[in-house]
């Protein structure tokens, strides 16, 4: 069962240019639905017009298969987190999590019931004394949560809460907020700019770029197989490394940016035509060390960051610079020259003028672990 469904919806503010030019979407009923893009592309613009923070200028919004474009926020029975918390500072945190229930005229003994289970949940129940001022970020984080959860409305929407957190308690906070979402089998729109949320956090992913949809899917197909340039270099991280590509005369070799010539020697390539210029992507995890015979290229790296778990290398090609990125701890130092292997068949390729994929690499397959 969709819990919300767009129809061909768009916004104007001048009825010339569009913000969101005719978003179409269904939202299945208890899925964490994530919106990502960059600054202006519309994603807050369009959570707010399904909260009726907003107006609709075309197309039609359902929300359990009801049309609600005219509906007020109250009445489309939605809960939502914003981005700066918007807790009242002169109240106490109990008084802020049972501020909607005491407009909605909710019974105080319901009131205390559902104060009591979710601020137990949410770890505040040595807190509801307290007001904001007295709360660190990750807390205040918590009550707005804990507001929105104790409305127990079926659906829930959050405009980035977690970018004003540092990077340790946002890696916590995503996880109990994915947990809490699951064990109260809410349906959730979330919008980020941050692709590694979406990425951990989201059923299905959509992409935005200035007002319109770019990829609709599962995570890990965004990942795999990108619809276009953008998509493939604003998921992942660190971002896919992207050159321009030709074959050679004899179409046994891809020159990339002028100067790299990967051999092209796979079965998998023999659809691409041989006589066009390509856009083409390599994942930073597929640029492996190169082992004796295994050896394709050497390059001189131009950067190393030791993160501990991993080693990310930088290298010229052209006028780009890419990242290989390899498991583990490896001695490396700027200005070093080391072997590597590349495959053509790790490769995406784009066409060169739309970005649109032509065919996606064929390296790498998702693992399975059954159960028990």
């Amino acid at each position: 069962m969709n819990q919300v469904e767009l129809i061909n919806v768009s916004k104007s503010y001048d009825k010339q240019s569009h913000v969101l030019k005719e978003i179409h979407l269904m939202i299945k009923k208890g899925e964490f639905f994530v919106l990502v893009g960059p600054s202006g592309s519309g994603k807050s613009t369009l959570l707010r017009m399904i909260a009726g923070l907003e107006e609709i200028t075309d197309g039609k919004l359902l929300i359990n298969d009801k049309v609600v474009n005219h509906l007020p926020p109250k009445d489309r029975h939605l809960s939502m987190v914003f981005q700066n918390y918007a807790l009242y500072p002169h109240l106490t945190v109990e008084q802020n999590i049972l501020f909607g229930l005491h407009a909605k005229k909710v019974h105080k003994q319901e009131q205390k019931r559902r104060l009591l289970e979710t601020a137990e949940m949410m770890g505040l129940t040595e807190l509801l004394k307290r007001k904001p001022k007295e709360l660190s970020g990750g807390q205040r984080q918590r009550v707005a949560l804990a507001r929105s959860v104790v409305s127990e409305a079926p659906l829930c929407l959050m405009d980035e809460p977690l970018s004003n957190l540092d990077a340790k308690l946002r890696s916590h906070m995503r996880m109990e907020i994915r947990r809490l979402q699951k064990k109260l089998g809410l349906t959730m729109i979330y919008v980020t700019h941050d692709q590694v949320e979406a990425m951990t956090m989201g059923d299905r992913i959509m992409v935005l770029n200035d007002g319109h949809i770019q990829q609709l899917g599962e995570p890990i197909t965004l990942y795999n197989e990108p619809a276009n340039t953008f998509v493939a270099s604003f998921i992942g991280s660190p971002k896919m490394n992207m050159g321009r590509a030709l074959f050679d005369e004899s179409g046994s070799n891809l020159l990339v940016e002028g100067e790299l010539k990967i051999p092209a020697n796979s079965i998998n390539i023999t659809s691409l035509s041989r006589d066009r210029e390509y856009m083409v992507g390599i994942r930073a995890e597929h640029i492996t060390h190169g082992n004796q015979e295994q050896i394709t290229h050497l390059i001189d790296v131009i950067n190393v960051e030791q993160l501990g778990n991993e080693t990310l290398l930088s290298f010229e090609i052209g006028q780009e610079v890419w990242t290989a990125k390899w498991l583990g701890q490896w001695r490396i130092q700027m200005g070093d020259k080391i072997p590597i292997q590349l495959s053509i068949d790790s490769l995406c390729f784009f066409d060169k003028e739309t970005g649109q994929l032509v065919k996606a690499a064929t390296v790498g397959e998702t693992k399975e672990v059954v159960a028990i």
